[in-house]
């Protein structure tokens, strides 16, 4: 019997944890368990995956004034890029999100732009989709180079995250455990109807089942605010963090004295991994 603290960084930057899947550090283990603070009590909320990209479009300066014939406009190809992703929202199913900004935009007013640069993040429920998604909003920044005689680099995130696969026996006994401690979880429909972030654990639960579930920090303000940030810090939120801890420490146990548990959580983690790999690679 083991049980492993693992520390892993960089989940908003670069995906620590795909990194640490690489280098192996979870082989050998039966499952994992995390949970994120958010406004809920959740066992399960469906994070989807995620693919980011740089976009870099390469024209020519020139006076603005003056001479800007001579001129090739990166500026015009970011915004072009920029509205042709919003004409393609109308063609994109309610599931897909995608978001990004001009990093990069010019220098002064009066010299046509010789380089600008976007950053997208693309997320879509499924790997399948996402590839989908992909092809799509690319097609938008190429586009946009085309009319612009601009030339264009169209970089990819160094990692995917993948959407996490849910887990329905260790979900189960989740939420059984945090009942006893008096925690109120939100409906199944809400789970169903609802959408969350992009997280690197993703990646995690394709390789050992896992758990992620969600916890309510004692504030309705919303994730990647100030507010929340304030709230995650406060004295408040800590009874709520360590309900949840505790919760996780009793699903641990049960996995670790009831080996019929054990077998349940790997033949539901087989099930949803063939089921996701047989969209994702269709025979």
């Amino acid at each position: 019997l083991q049980i492993t603290v693992l520390g892993t960084p960089a989940e908003e930057q670069g995906g620590g944890k795909i990194d640490l899947i690489n280098a192996g550090a979870f082989d050998g283990l039966d499952v994992v368990f995390m949970a994120h603070p958010s406004q809920e009590n959740a066992a399960y909320l469906p994070d989807v995956a995620e693919h980011d990209v740089t976009v870099k479009y390469y024209g020519k300066a020139s006076h603005a004034a003056a001479y800007p014939w001579e001129g090739v406009n990166a500026l015009d190809a970011a915004v072009l890029a920029y509205n042709n992703l919003s004409v393609l929202r109308q063609q994109m199913k309610p599931t897909w999100r995608v978001h990004g900004v001009i990093r990069n935009g010019g220098v002064k007013p009066n010299i046509i732009p010789s380089y600008t640069e976007l950053e997208f993040y693309l997320r879509a429920p499924s790997m399948k989709d996402l590839s989908v998604l992909t092809e799509k909003v690319e097609n938008c920044f190429k586009s946009a180079a085309l009319a612009t005689g601009c030339k264009v680099e169209i970089k990819g995130g160094e990692n995917d995250y993948y959407n996490v696969l849910p887990n329905k026996s260790l979900q189960k006994v989740y939420k059984e455990n945090g009942k006893k401690l008096g925690i109120e979880f939100i409906s199944e429909d809400c789970i169903l109807n609802g959408l969350s972030g992009s997280t690197d654990f993703g990646n995690v639960t394709f390789v050992v089942p896992g758990l992620h579930p969600y916890f309510y920090i004692g504030s309705d303000a919303l994730n990647h605010t100030e507010q929340y940030t304030e709230a995650a810090g406060s004295q408040n939120a800590q009874f709520y963090a360590l309900r949840t801890a505790k919760a996780l420490a009793m699903t641990a146990l049960d996995v670790i004295f009831k080996p019929s548990l054990l077998e349940e959580v790997r033949e539901d983690f087989r099930q949803v991994k063939l089921k996701e790999e047989g969209q994702i690679n269709p025979v």
